[in-house]
């Protein structure tokens, strides 16, 4: 079994936009992580760290085709993740995320299942706000405890 994890959102914004969001951690760090060591360029490796968890994980970049596809690598256990850009109108891009290449099994595959959906539904939710609304909703830092 190699389960695909997909999450997809309409970000009423220019692909472009939407893109540049992932790459540069200036922004990304708005509605994802704390900071990074570096925007994400292909065949880089950069780190994301999420400070109030105190956890950091490095990522490899495997390809980027701008303002269409950004390919990486990351996490425990390590899996493959796809950020898919897709421009519907000039003003509007549908993003997908696809989590892949999970070397799990049974109830330790489902709780990853379920952490990652819920994981990148948060991310998209706060990407959305931003991006659309300038707010920062500072989701993922609320997801879990201590408050």
């Amino acid at each position: 079994m190699n389960p695909t994890i997909e999450t997809q959102m309409l970000i009423r914004k220019p692909v472009s936009t939407v893109f540049k969001a992932f790459i540069d951690p200036e922004i990304t760090s708005k509605f994802w992580f704390s900071r990074s060591t570096g925007p994400l360029k292909e065949g880089k490796i950069v780190q994301w760290s999420w400070d109030k968890y105190q956890v950091s994980s490095k990522v490899m970049v495997f390809n980027i085709i701008e303002n269409k596809l950004i390919q990486i690598t990351w996490g425990e256990p390590k899996t493959s993740v796809d950020f898919i850009f897709e421009e519907i109108s000039p003003e509007q891009t549908y993003l997908k995320i696809r989590n892949y290449d999970i070397s799990l099994q049974g109830s330790e595959l489902i709780q990853f299942i379920i952490d990652a959906t819920g994981g990148f539904t948060t991310v998209l939710d706060g990407l959305k706000a931003y991006l659309e609304h300038g707010i920062e909703l500072k989701l993922v830092e609320d997801k879990f405890p201590p408050f």
